[in-house]
């Protein structure tokens, strides 16, 4: 079992790598590396991440075969199969580390500032499902002077939206509050730029 915080190092540096355009593609996805992992496997970190194309966790932190545990969905957003997901993975393959990731400029933080600037019936119901977990977390932001500055209402509904995700698994799951609180789960938030690659933890990360 690899620690939260020895996990979170593994992260930090696989995504310096990324940036830094230093990722070894042929080690990542050899050959011995996938017959090794049929039998069992032990990801180091568990991420949900939102569904965005240019936002691929295995990449973004250069990691390979086995390495992740990933869920992604729109919006990074938790609902039930989301939180049931996290719990089996922390439980079954011990995975001391989970990271909520979303992302600079994501479009399902501008689809719901855009349902609730303007009240639309043309929307799916399933993408309102969406856009109805993400709105409590930012709902406060649109009363504030960020109303005016539209690019700084994204970046801190971007990062309101993951705060809240983050602290739904924190305390929405009575097995994930023993595990942080008996064995070492760590919860953390995180952003990705899309401008310029990296990955910021502000959310519960140790310095």
């Amino acid at each position: 079992m690899i620690p939260a915080q020895e996990a979170l190092s593994r992260l930090r540096e696989g995504n310096r790598r990324f940036a830094d355009d230093l990722r070894d593609r042929d080690i990542l996805t050899s050959e011995t590396r996938r017959r090794a992992l049929t039998v069992s496997q032990e990801p180091f970190a568990i991420i949900l991440g939102c569904s965005d194309s240019r936002v691929p966790a295995e990449i973004v932190f250069d990691q390979g075969l086995g390495d992740l545990f990933v869920i992604r969905v729109a919006g990074n957003i938790v609902a039930p199969s989301q939180v049931g997901s996290v719990e089996f993975a922390a439980s079954r393959f011990c995975t001391r580390l989970v990271v909520v990731l979303g992302h600079s400029n994501c479009g399902a933080i501008l689809a719901t500032l855009e349902e609730m600037g303007r009240q639309s019936n043309e929307q799916s119901r399933n993408l309102r499902a969406i856009v109805d977990r993400i709105r409590p977390s930012i709902e406060s932001l649109i009363k504030t002077e960020l109303s005016h500055d539209s690019e700084a209402l994204v970046h801190e509904a971007v990062r309101a939206n993951i705060r809240a995700s983050a602290n739904h698994l924190r305390h929405g799951s009575e097995i994930l509050e023993q595990l942080i609180q008996k064995e070492g789960l760590l919860v953390v938030g995180a952003e990705y730029s899309l401008e310029t690659g990296i990955v910021d933890f502000f959310d519960g990360a140790p310095k």
